[in-house]
C-alpha cells in the first residue's frame, strides 16, 4: 500500500484545525463554546507564572476570543465538574471522564512512592491528613501544615513534609484537587467530593485500554503526528504508545503518512480536517499545545522556541514571557508581554518578527494586543523599543 505524502503546509493546516482554530466563534463564548474547545485541546496545562495570565486560561482565549474566565472556574470547581486537575500532560486540567484512565498512572506512582523522588512511608501522617480533610473539607497544604517553616531557595518554595504527602496522595488518587484559592494554592479534597459519582464508579480499564484511549485522544488533538508527538501529549512511556498506535493503525483510525521534512513516520487521524486555509490570528501561550512540544513546533512552523523564564536575564534572547503570534497558518512573530496591573497597562517589552513575516504583521499583531489588553481588564498597551517589530505595532 502506498503511503500518503503530506506537505508541511497541509500538516500545519491539519494541526491547527484539530486544535480548534477553524471553530466558529460564539459572542459571547458560552459553556458550549468552552466544551467544544476543550474537546479539541484535550488538556489545559496549569502553571503558576502570572506575569500575563495563568497558563490554563490562555489557550481558551487563543481559540474562543474574549471570554469570561468564570467559565473555566465553573467547569473546574462547581458541580457537575467538567474538568479536574491531574498529572495528565504535566500538571493540567483534563476532562473528568479521564479519571478512570489515569488509574494505571496512579498505580505506577503508588509503586514508586511519588512522581519524582521516592517519598518515605509515613502511614500515620497519611491517615491523619486524610481524616482531617474528610472532617474539614477541601484544604490547602498551608491550612494543614500548622505553620511549619519553609525556606525559599532557587526558583520556588521548598515543600514541607505535609505538602509532599498531600501531593503523593493526590497522584495516587486518594485525594483530588477541588480547585485553587486566591493565592493559587491547591485545595485538596476526597475524590468522592470532586469527581462525579458516575465517573468515579466506572470500572478501572486495563492499562492497555487506557493507553489506547490516551493515544486516540492525542491523535485527535494533533490531527497529524509522529510517535514522539503522540507520546508527549499525555507524557506516556514509549512502550505504552507503540502498541496503541499499532492497534489504531490496524483499526483504520490512524493512517500512516509521510510528512514533508520529517524523518520519523507520521500518522493522520481519519477524522482530521484539511482546510484550504486557516483564518487564525492568535497569541499562543508558551504552554499551548500547538507549541509545547518544541521539536514539533520547529518542524511544522519553522519556529525555534525556547521559554526563557528560568534563563538569567542577561542571557535571554527574546525575553521573560514570550508568546508566539499565529497569523493564518504561520507563526510570524513573538512578543515578550507583561500585564502591569497596578498601572492597568499591557507592556510589550519586546516584539520580534520571524523571517518572512508579511508586511501587515505589525498591524495585525497590534490589533491582537489591543484585544488581549481589553480581555485582561487593562486600559492601554505600551510598547517598549526593543525588537525589530516594536516600531511597527499599531496599538
Amino acid at each position: 500500500m502506498t503511503t500518503q505524502s503530506i506537505s508541511t503546509s497541509q500538516a500545519r493546516r491539519i494541526a491547527l484545525a484539530a486544535q480548534g482554530f477553524l471553530d466558529p466563534p460564539h459572542t459571547p463564548p458560552t459553556m458550549r463554546t468552552f466544551q467544544r474547545t476543550l474537546d479539541r485541546t484535550g488538556v489545559l496545562q496549569v502553571d503558576s507564572v502570572n506575569v500575563l495570565q495563568r497558563a490554563h486560561y490562555m489557550p481558551l482565549y487563543s481559540r474562543m476570543g474574549p471570554y469570561d474566565t468564570g467559565l473555566l472556574r465553573r467547569a473546574a470547581e462547581r458541580r457537575p465538574r467538567r474538568v479536574v486537575e491531574y498529572w495528565a500532560h504535566v500538571q493540567a486540567l483534563m476532562p473528568v471522564e479521564l479519571w478512570p484512565h489515569m488509574r494505571f498512572r496512579m498505580e505506577k506512582y503508588r509503586a514508586r512512592r511519588g512522581k519524582w523522588a521516592i517519598l518515605d512511608e509515613d502511614p500515620a501522617l497519611e491517615a491523619s491528613l486524610l481524616a482531617e480533610i474528610r472532617t474539614r473539607g477541601a484544604a490547602t497544604a498551608r491550612d494543614l501544615d500548622e505553620g511549619l517553616p519553609r525556606s525559599k531557595e532557587h526558583w520556588g518554595w521548598n515543600w514541607s513534609t505535609t505538602r509532599r504527602v498531600l501531593d503523593y496522595l493526590y497522584t495516587v488518587g486518594e485525594l483530588a484537587i477541588a480547585g485553587r484559592n486566591a493565592q493559587f494554592e491547591v485545595l485538596y479534597d476526597l475524590p468522592e467530593r470532586v469527581i462525579p459519582a458516575e465517573v468515579l464508579a466506572r470500572p478501572t480499564p486495563t492499562p492497555g485500554e487506557s493507553h489506547l484511549e490516551l493515544v486516540r485522544r492525542a491523535a485527535r488533538s494533533h490531527g497529524i503526528a509522529t510517535t514522539r508527538c503522540l507520546q508527549d501529549y499525555y507524557r506516556m512511556h514509549i512502550d505504552e504508545v507503540r502498541p496503541a498506535i499499532g492497534a489504531l493503525v490496524e483499526s483504520g483510525e490512524l493512517l500512516p503518512v509521510a510528512i514533508e521534512g520529517w524523518k520519523r513516520p507520521g500518522y493522520l487521524h481519519r477524522d482530521a480536517r484539511l482546510p484550504r486555509r486557516v483564518p487564525a490570528r492568535a497569541l499562543l501561550s508558551p504552554f499551548d499545545p500547538v507549541v509545547w512540544e518544541r521539536e514539533r513546533a520547529e518542524r511544522l512552523f519553522g519556529f525555534h522556541y525556547r521559554i526563557e523564564i528560568y534563563t538569567p536575564a542577561h542571557k535571554r534572547v527574546h525575553g521573560y514571557y514570550v508568546l508566539p503570534f499565529l497569523l493564518g497558518e504561520h507563526i510570524v512573530a513573538r512578543v515578550d508581554l507583561k500585564a502591569d496591573r497596578r498601572t492597568r497597562t499591557l507592556v510589550v517589552k519586546g516584539a520580534f518578527a520571524e523571517p518572512g513575516a508579511p508586511a501587515h504583521t505589525g498591524e495585525e499583531l497590534g490589533a491582537e494586543l489591543t484585544g488581549l489588553a481589553g480581555w485582561l481588564g487593562l486600559d492601554s498597551v505600551v510598547v517598549e523599543p526593543r525588537g525589530d517589530l516594536a516600531a511597527r505595532l499599531a496599538v
